[in-house]
């Protein structure tokens, strides 16, 4: 990558031992680097020091590394309640909870610890990098790096510059990321960057059909999976999720484009949060987890089934597609996000090309004409390719 520092072997700083930061650290310090974690709460500290452990362990045991391997990772990171251990880091990833206040109150501290062409970097996956990096005196070094959980074996990582984040350290952000194994993505600075943007109607579009009775959540998910190819259907995936973590996203994805309609919150959502049904984590969400418990079976209607399907992916790759006109990110990297960033069977808009632009058109003006909803609108750049005969790739 030109324009950029090499860092490869410099010293880490992660900040926050939660699931998140513990794995960011794992990936750094596997990739060579030696990696300060630090967490306010010597509690979480603990935890991040035995879940790392019992996880290479584990890999030991399965024969997948040595334990020479491990050690040398193991020892590679060094945990601490002091954020003054970045005094000597090159490079550092916030990943604490997602509040602006908060994250912005840490630039500004980290800025006066680090040295003075550090890097810093905000693993947020809604806030603006541009807001967070207002809060320091050298705004052209902050940027996004956002990872997916769990990120030693998620692929991808977006790149998410603000409005002053400089070149430099665009390309010495990627390369690093880039030289731990990781697929990159760069994106513009605007609410959900590519992955959570785009895979809102993967969530938003099941719940309004789940609210029109049009199929329960089991035939929904059955759906998604046995005709769509989705490892999980929107429903299994809410409940793994946290149904409270998608609500949440969801309202501030919402918030921040100004209450546009497509990306809506459903009131199921907010009832589900609101008995507490959260999914997995408490036993019970859109399907129940006990041992006794006894789920209903889908609907095996192939029709059905297909309509589901194809009205869920319709609306996802008019939000693609939207992603490219507004110069969110280019056509390959919206497709390399979704299929690394959330395991689609395809990317959306390689997709759009196989079935044709026409008939994906031709649904959402069917829905827009039958709704009269603005969150059915069909792209411009979409209508115009149709007119044009043109595909996304040539």
């Amino acid at each position: 990558m030109t324009n950029s520092k090499n860092i490869n072997k410099s010293q880490i700083g992660v900040l926050g031992a939660g699931t998140m930061g513990r794995g960011i650290a794992q990936v750094a310090a596997t990739a060579g680097h030696p990696v300060f974690l630090v967490d306010l709460n010597d509690d979480i500290l603990v935890s991040a020091r035995t879940s790392l452990e019992k996880i290479h362990n584990r890999l030991v045991e399965k024969g997948k590394i040595d334990r020479t391997k491990v050690d040398d990772i193991l020892s590679n990171i060094t945990y601490s309640i002091d954020i003054e251990s970045f005094h000597s880091c090159e490079f550092a990833i916030e990943a604490v909870v997602e509040n602006l206040q908060i994250k912005k109150d840490i630039f500004s501290k980290l800025e006066q610890i680090m040295p003075e062409n550090a890097i810093l970097a905000t693993n947020t996956s809604s806030l603006s990098i541009t807001s967070v990096a207002s809060a320091c005196n050298k705004p052209d070094h902050v940027i996004g790096v956002h990872f997916f959980n769990p990120a030693p074996l998620m692929a991808l990582v977006e790149i998410v510059p603000g409005m002053t984040t400089s070149e430099l350290t665009i390309n010495t952000a990627r390369s690093l990321i880039d030289s731990w194994g990781k697929k990159t993505v760069v994106a513009k600075d605007t609410p959900g960057f590519i992955v959570n943007r785009v895979a809102r109607p993967f969530y938003g579009e099941a719940l309004r059909i789940l609210e029109e009775c049009v199929a329960d959540a089991a035939t929904i998910d059955w759906a998604m999976r046995e005709i769509g190819g989705f490892r999980m259907g929107p429903f299994e995936l809410m409940d793994l999720i946290g149904n409270d973590i998608n609500l949440k996203v969801t309202e501030t994805i919402f918030e921040a484009f100004f209450y546009d309609p497509r990306f809506k919150p459903s009131f199921t959502q907010q009832r589900m949060v609101q008995a507490n049904f959260l999914g997995r984590k408490t036993g019970r969400g859109y399907y129940e987890y006990g041992e006794s418990a006894v789920n209903p079976k889908p609907n095996t209607d192939t029709k059905l089934g297909e309509e589901i399907f194809f009205r869920i992916l319709c609306m996802l790759i008019n939000e693609a597609a939207d992603a490219v006109f507004l110069k969110i990110a280019t056509i390959e990297d919206v497709d390399l996000a979704m299929t690394k960033g959330v395991n689609y069977p395809k990317g959306l808009l390689q997709w759009a090309d196989e079935i044709g632009l026409d008939k994906i058109l031709s649904k959402l003006q069917q829905l827009q004409d039958d709704y009269g909803e603005d969150r059915y609108r069909p792209n411009l750049m979409l209508k115009r390719m149709v007119r044009d005969k043109q595909k996304f790739y040539n």
